[in-house]
């Protein structure tokens, strides 16, 4: 697969009419800073451009600036110039954001997940990158765009929320660099970060609690998991987004390799997120086996079955990849 240039994409938006940008369902910070970033980068340059997502900007997220402009997909379809899919490693995470596209002549595809295979008409993948939000900061720079303190916000918080506050594998000096170009521009890092991390609801605790408590060791202390039922959601109260950076307090344990947690969905579903911190543990391929996707430290699946089958067969497979690791 051939890497598109940056020139050659903002040569395809500047001769586009209608733009649609958009990011994957159950969107991150990297998703949604992304696509408010790119959203209103096209804004200032007068373009007729709109921002979808299939679920929305969540509670979580509304401290980005100009969230606002991110809504769920219109029920009747319209036709697009560029559709322009932005850190999403497989085309149907768009979700019902492809049903509501009634036609598009061109797919620009931006993204930083390795197991992306490039659907798009152009695509430019960089699994160097550890966020999306770093790709778009190279790219602005590259055009010699302004980029404004909304802007520099939305990218900022994409890269801090994707690295682990630049902690996780991949963040480098590239990643400093696209930080310290977004401070200049005016992100008020210690409010930024505030909104970030430090404004969690009091539900998320309640999880935090419940997977702390319900957290399971196997393959010798080296794999820790935990699992969320529906009818514990309902009892907790808790929403999707309250889920994010939870696995990360098993990861940290010492002597665990690899955290996994498997969330229950209706119709019998399982959503499985897996981390690892060992590279020869690649949960990306791990996850591959199952239809799923990510980097090779970060990855996740949704997995037919119940609860308990999915949980035994996907752990099954991580302990077979750690106790072969050596």
């Amino acid at each position: 697969m051939s890497r598109a240039t940056f020139a050659e994409i903002a040569a395809a938006l500047d001769g586009a009419g209608e733009i649609l940008v958009a990011s994957h369902l159950r969107p991150d910070g990297d998703a949604l800073g992304s696509t408010l970033a790119f959203t209103l980068w096209l804004r200032s340059l007068g373009k007729n451009v709109t921002a979808w997502n299939a679920d929305g900007v969540t509670q979580k997220f509304q401290y980005l600036p100009g969230h606002e402009l991110v809504a769920t997909p219109d029920p009747t379809p319209r036709a697009f110039d560029v559709l322009v899919a932005l850190d999403t490693s497989v085309k149907n995470r768009l979700g019902t954001v492809l049903d509501a596209v009634a036609s598009t002549r061109l797919l620009i595809n931006i993204d930083h997940h390795v197991s992306n295979q490039g659907y798009g008409d152009l695509n430019y993948i960089d699994p160097t990158a550890p966020a999306t939000g770093q790709i778009l900061c190279e790219f602005f720079k590259d055009r010699d765009a302004a980029i404004t303190a909304d802007m520099a916000a939305n990218l900022y918080a994409a890269i801090s929320t994707d690295t682990g506050s630049f902690q996780y594998e991949g963040t480098d000096k590239r990643t400093f660099a696209a930080a310290s170009v977004l401070v200049a521009a005016g992100v008020d890092v210690p409010g930024l970060s505030r909104a970030m991390y430090e404004s969690q609801p009091r539900r998320r605790l309640d999880l935090l609690r419940h997977a702390l408590n319900a957290a399971k060791f196997s393959c010798d202390g080296h794999l820790a998991s935990f699992s969320l039922s529906l009818a514990k959601v309902d009892e907790l109260g808790v929403r999707p987004e309250d889920n994010e950076g939870i696995i990360d307090n098993l990861r940290s344990v010492e002597g665990v390799v690899a955290a996994v947690f498997f969330e229950e969905l209706p119709e019998g579903n399982v959503r499985v997120s897996a981390r690892s911190k060992d590279v020869r543990v690649d949960v990306c391929a791990i996850c591959g086996q199952f239809g799923g996707g990510g980097h090779p430290l970060a990855a996740g699946a949704r997995i037919k079955g119940s609860p308990a089958e999915v949980e035994e067969i996907f752990l099954e497979a991580v302990c077979h990849e750690i106790r072969n690791r050596n």
